[in-house]
């Protein structure tokens, strides 16, 4: 039986791309006992507002903790979470589709504000997501899956431990995954494309692909997951 899963360090509020490689595989690692990368999408991502695009950013303690994994990131307070949503809601209020969209995305800031580890924040809003964009992929988190040494050799520990067969990779690996130690696992790589993805009606002048999927949804609603499927509408 074939099974497909994918492993990848967990981002705030996503883009559209990042659901979509949820979406093409049959369970979905967040991959977050590793080295947290600060300047990353780990604590931030884009909206788009009337004065162009915006960073919404997560205030994290790094000073002095150079080589903390992102599962031991924490937060320095609590109200980035109401910070974000009100530049959230000034932002997307016009958008056709807020109203629709509006309850459950500002329940799981709710929610996130009484969180402090980045990486339960991140999960928090991904999981949370995902059901918006009928996405039902199962979610697990890297640490409690156990842990070998070596690139390769986790990623393919992974792939043993939830039992895959094939496992789909961001096309940026693909200069350092060993696909000869996968195959003799009796493990397939393939790689995903992000391209091709149809363009939406979008507030604010010129279309911009690379946004946290929150502008997809609140400028479409229902019909969100339609713009996952490549070149479909």
């Amino acid at each position: 039986m074939q099974k497909k899963i994918a492993v990848v360090q967990s981002n705030y509020i996503p883009w559209k791309g990042y659901f979509d490689l949820i979406r093409s595989v049959d369970a979905f690692v967040l991959f977050d006992d590793v080295q947290y990368t600060r300047r990353d999408w780990r604590n931030r991502n884009k909206i788009k507002t009337a004065q162009g695009e915006h960073w919404l950013s997560i205030p994290v303690k790094n000073k002095g903790r150079l080589e903390q994994l992102i599962n031991e990131v924490q937060v320095t307070s609590p109200d980035w979470a109401a910070a974000h949503w009100k530049t959230i809601e000034r932002s997307y209020r016009r958008a056709p589709c807020f109203a629709q969209m509006e309850a459950p995305i500002r329940a799981l800031y709710e929610q996130a504000a009484n969180l402090t580890d980045l990486t339960r924040i991140n999960h928090l809003f991904i999981a949370g997501l995902c059901p918006l964009l009928s996405i039902h992929t199962p979610l697990h988190r890297s640490e409690e899956l156990g842990r070998v040494e070596g690139k390769n050799e986790r990623l393919i520990h992974l792939c043993q431990a939830l039992g895959a067969n094939e496992y789909l990779s961001g096309p940026a690996a693909s200069h350092y995954l060993d696909e000869a130690a996968f195959a003799a696992k009796g493990i397939a790589v393939s790689y995903m494309s992000y391209a091709g993805y149809p363009e939406y009606p979008q507030l604010y002048g010129e279309f911009q692909h690379a946004l946290s999927v929150i502008d997809l949804l609140f400028n479409t609603g229902a019909d969100a997951s339609a713009f996952l499927e490549k070149g479909a509408v």
